[in-house]
């Protein structure tokens, strides 16, 4: 395909078409409806920039204190002990269990991190109409949307944990107020990248940032 056919290329909007947010068909602008679903219809919800933003700066902010302050609380024999996610990966390292550990690491740390490093990354590039290949945009999106749910696995882990050992009655363990933190993080950046209006993109950026995808 050439780049001038590239550069000509022809937005829905500009022939008087829009998609459905709800069923995804492709329905006249002028419509207020869908015919199919009845869902309101809308060509661009520019609000879902301002929206983004404010859930992902929201969970950028609660990741501190969702490292910082325990988020297990264990009682055995009325000794209390508590474990951060760090201490938690670091007891499993040292206990020889560093398979697990590497899955927690990337699962806690690693994976709500690159979210928001990726969202942070999408959002200025609508926002600021960064010089970024639309292509690659979109595939790191994906890759977002894709791995976001495996950020819930330390929860997971915690709540299995916590149902084992307290049916075993060997010992008293709870969640601590990082978990309530954590899993706030993992909300709001799944909402971040839901709520986001991803045609948007395609408005903002110049064609030309995509000619060297194409052959």
């Amino acid at each position: 395909m050439s780049n001038s056919h590239n550069e000509h290329a022809t937005l829905g909007k500009d022939i008087g078409l829009t998609l459905c947010p709800t069923c995804h068909k492709v329905t006249c602008c002028k419509s207020a409806n869908c015919s199919r679903c009845d869902a309101p219809l809308i060509v661009r919800d520019y609000a879902s920039v301002q929206k983004s933003w404010a859930l992902l700066i929201t969970a950028a902010i609660l990741l501190i204190p969702a490292n910082i302050y325990p988020i297990t609380t264990l009682t055995n024999q009325g000794r209390v002990t508590q474990d951060t996610i760090f201490s938690g990966i670091a007891h499993l390292v040292k206990t020889d269990m560093i398979p697990i550990a590497i899955i927690l690491f990337t699962a806690s740390i690693l994976v709500p991190i690159l979210k928001i490093v990726g969202l942070t990354i999408y959002l200025s590039a609508i926002t600021f109409k960064l010089p970024i290949s639309k292509k690659k945009l979109m595939t790191g999106f994906h890759i977002i949307e894709w791995i976001g749910r495996w950020s819930m696995l330390d929860l997971f882990v915690i709540s299995l944990t916590v149902a084992v050992v307290n049916m075993g009655q060997l010992l008293d363990a709870k969640p601590a107020p990082a978990a309530t933190a954590f899993a706030l993080v993992i909300l709001l950046t799944q909402l971040a990248a839901k709520v986001i209006d991803t045609r948007l993109l395609w408005d903002r950026l110049e064609a030309k940032d995509d000619s060297s995808t194409n052959a």
